[in-house]
């Protein structure tokens, strides 16, 4: 247990004093949300997640058994962006992502996910495959004009070959989509598992589905908020009913154990509609899950 009360742990993701940018794993925040399509706000996100984080200190994982805060990590603090520019901000994101060996990355827009993908795949030369949770599929070729939208990263993504579509699975899927948008999205390869499929299913067989898709190749974890429904996570910008509840999203992640991770991200957490702070804690609570997968292996 901390030697701290949780209101008492320092603003950074869970109490970690370190900004050690040459740590095994690296946390950082990027606020960005400039490409968001309805509610804005997700620019507040990493401080929302870094203090709901103050809870998750008091021991180890009741199932890995990782205590997450004492494997080599550093949070080093929130990326630059620049104000106002969607494509200077991505390209700088990508260049401060570029050093670290691991990155777990505090949203922010789900936009933010095309620069880390683009940083990863020069750094490792193969496309990883996605593992993705989300309401939205996020592979609108444009949004409102827009081509570097919260709703075009993966577009983008297979498009510049920097995923393995064909080891991309997406979770939670439920929005309003066009049918061309859902037919490309399948068509380049991507397993989608709808929302529904996953509380029919259950999460012990969601979970061995998305162990068939990935394999043996290393993989990037990115989940949007919204895959929760609002009754979870109403601090989001773009909630859709019908969404995954925070234990099935745990028991899910749970069941990862051994996938080769090789960098995640939670994004669209908007707390200025979030409500007791039950939003921000369940995506911290996410990445606390994800430590202690890679904390396991």
């Amino acid at each position: 247990m901390s030697t701290l009360p949780a209101f008492a742990v320092p603003p950074s993701f869970m109490g970690i004093a370190a900004r050690d940018p040459h740590a095994a794993f690296c946390i950082a925040g990027i606020p960005l949300d400039i490409g968001t399509t309805n509610r804005a706000g997700a620019r507040f996100g990493p401080r929302a997640i870094r203090a709901a984080s103050a809870m998750l200190v008091d021991g180890a994982h009741p199932r890995s058994w990782v205590d997450p805060t004492t494997l080599p990590l550093s949070d080093v603090g929130d990326f630059e962006i620049f104000l106002g520019d969607i494509p200077r901000s991505l390209a700088r994101i990508e260049a401060q992502a570029a050093p670290f060996a691991h990155l777990i990355a505090l949203g922010g827009e789900h936009g933010i996910t095309l620069p880390l993908l683009r940083a990863l795949a020069k750094k490792s030369g193969t496309p990883p495959a996605l593992v993705h949770f989300d309401a939205h599929v996020d592979t609108w070729p444009d949004s409102c004009g827009q081509e570097f939208g919260h709703g075009q990263p993966f577009w983008h993504a297979i498009r510049e070959g920097l995923i393995d579509p064909a080891r991309t699975v997406q979770i939670g899927i439920r929005s309003p989509v066009t049918q061309a948008v859902w037919d490309w999205t399948l068509a380049q390869g991507v397993t989608i598992m709808t929302a529904e499929e996953v509380h029919e299913g259950g999460t012990a067989a969601t979970a061995a589905r998305i162990r068939e898709v990935v394999g043996g190749a290393p993989a990037y974890l990115t989940f949007d908020i919204d895959a929760l429904d609002p009754a979870f996570a109403p601090g989001t910008g773009t909630p859709e009913i019908g969404g995954l509840a925070s234990w099935q999203a745990q028991a899910i992640l749970r069941r990862l154990s051994g996938v080769d991770f090789v960098g995640m991200d939670v994004v669209e957490v908007a707390p200025a509609y979030d409500v007791s702070e039950i939003t921000a804690l369940a995506a911290a609570t996410i990445v606390w899950e994800y430590l202690a997968l890679i904390g396991k292996k």
